[in-house]
């Protein structure tokens, strides 16, 4: 077995497509076809199902398991390299990262200490839900993650805390709420508000505050995008729930200010997630000493308003742990 074979049958695989994953390995479609077909003799089962023409007709069960092997031993691969690139202070290559959108303003505070300390490395970010960062994570095209602790369902996986999301309530800056500073999760229910979709993690964590507090809201207007609803209230009479953070980065718009939401006061708790092992590969241990060192020094918390304080030392274990609530929305 070669290392280029199961380079061949990730492509197929990834691709769903035998000409297309030649090209993406810069050999001829026989030169693909006849390297999986001798791992397949060598494995003694067929790991594709057969049909007509180039078309990917899937993987056989067997093939599944030899699919998930593949890029185990081609993540283990780089990970040397990146490994020996290190040890000569030469860490080049791409840090796959996945993120949850909300997380977008803080994300530049933990990427440029990434360009501080590897200039060389590329940081290639998706935000996508907790499946997609799951699978990612499962078959090695992320090396490390950044969501909700809470029901993070990303399986059993190491992950540090990053920061704490707090709910801030966006009003336009009127005489309504002139001299305000906070406003009750009720009163709150009361004003038209654009809020973001009921498929979204934070809607729902939103909606649950809402019900803890006794109501529950009817949006004017619904969306996927924070900024879309920050906009809102800057040139309607809407106002919207945002993560407290987006009231520091990027900063608030003219015409709008930001009142602490109470009754109750609720917060989630933040972390990055990578593979369950006792060897953390070397992209995902790119992000891994970063948070570390901004958890010791307290820097990204003080720049998003928290109150510093010591935390545990725990940096492993199975995800589930419950998120923060004070008010226990469970």
């Amino acid at each position: 077995m070669f290392l280029r074979q199961f380079k061949y049958l990730v492509a197929v695989v990834e691709e769903e497509h035998f000409g297309r994953a030649a090209t993406r390995c810069h050999v001829t479609q026989p030169s693909l076809s006849s390297g999986i077909k001798q791992l397949e003799l060598e494995l003694g089962v067929p790991i594709f199902l057969r049909g007509r023409g180039q078309r990917f007709h899937g993987l056989t069960a067997e093939g599944v398991h030899v699919a998930k092997w593949a890029r185990l031993i081609i993540s283990h691969c780089d990970a040397m390299r990146d490994e020996i690139k290190t040890m000569q202070k030469d860490l080049h290559g791409s840090l796959r990262m996945g993120a949850m959108p909300s997380m977008s303003p803080v994300l530049p505070v933990l990427l440029q200490k990434v360009r501080e300390n590897h200039p060389g490395v590329r940081v290639d970010v998706h935000f996508i839900g907790n499946e997609a960062m799951k699978l990612g994570l499962d078959n090695f095209t992320l090396d490390c993650a950044i969501t909700y602790l809470e029901k993070a369902d990303l399986g059993r996986r190491n992950y540090l805390p990053v920061y704490t999301e707090k709910m801030s309530l966006l009003v336009p800056d009127t005489n309504e709420f002139e001299g305000m500073t906070e406003m009750t999760w009720q009163d709150a229910s009361k004003l038209p508000l654009a809020m973001l979709r009921p498929t979204m993690h934070e809607r729902r964590f939103i909606d649950a505050a809402f019900k803890k507090a006794g109501c529950e809201v009817v949006p004017k207007v619904e969306s996927e995008s924070i900024l879309h609803l920050m906009f809102q209230v800057q040139f309607t009479e809407l106002c919207t729930v945002i993560p407290s953070h987006f009231t520091r980065m990027p900063g608030l718009h003219p015409g709008t200010k930001a009142l602490s939401l109470v009754e109750p006061e609720v917060s989630q708790e933040v972390g990055l997630f990578w593979a369950e092992g006792e060897t953390v590969m070397p992209m995902a241990s790119v992000m891994v000493s970063i948070a570390k060192e901004f958890e010791k020094t307290g820097d990204l918390r003080r720049l998003l308003g928290e109150e510093t304080r010591k935390r545990s030392k725990k940096t492993a274990g199975p995800v589930g742990a419950k998120t923060k609530v004070q008010g226990d929305l469970a």
